[in-house]
Formats: structure tokens, C-alpha cells, sequence
């Protein structure tokens, strides 16, 4: 088994109020994530994403392409933080 780490995400442009974070949602408990996604008050949203480096780089792939317009994506690797399950944060 692939030792996990966390990638702490920033996605830019036109994703929220677009479905972003549920789509997140879904697409982070397919691949087996573990962590959570939160709207930010600059209308950006937030990502803890912790799971094996190539499952990570394929959620980053998603990350660029999902709903909504998209105008970046920076991740920023950290040590696992242990989450259990992947959840939507208010």
C-alpha cells in the first residue's frame, strides 16, 4: 500500500455557486479520498485532500477541469493529518 500524504488545495475562478464542492464531493469519495472542500470568503475554494501521490494527481487533474471556470489550481504537499472519510466543511 502507497504511504498517503496531503495536498492542500487552492482552486480558482468562477467555482462556487457552479456545484463545485459536491461535485468535489462525489468525485473525492470515488477515487477514495480522505478530507474536505469548503467555499472561502474570496470566492475561491478550499481542498485537504489526503490519499497516495497518483491517486492525488489524478484529483488535481479533475481539480483543473471541474465544474465551473476554473482559472487555478495550487496544491501544496504536508505530512497526512489522518482524516477518515471525505466531507463538505460550512
Amino acid at each position: 500500500m502507497e504511504e498517503k500524504i496531503l495536498y492542500k488545495i487552492t482552486v480558482k475562478g468562477r467555482v462556487q455557486g457552479v456545484g463545485f464542492r459536491y461535485s468535489t464531493l462525489r468525485e473525492a469519495r470515488r477515487l477514495g479520498i480522505s478530507g474536505f472542500v469548503r467555499n472561502m470568503p474570496d470566492g475561491s475554494v478550499y481542498i485537504e485532500a489526503e490519499a497516495s501521490e497518483e491517486v492525488l494527481k489524478i484529483f488535481i487533474k479533475w481539480c483543473e477541469q471541474g465544474p465551473g471556470f476554473v482559472s487555478s489550481v495550487h496544491a501544496s504537499v504536508y505530512p497526512p493529518a489522518g482524516y477518515t472519510g471525505f466531507y463538505i466543511n460550512h
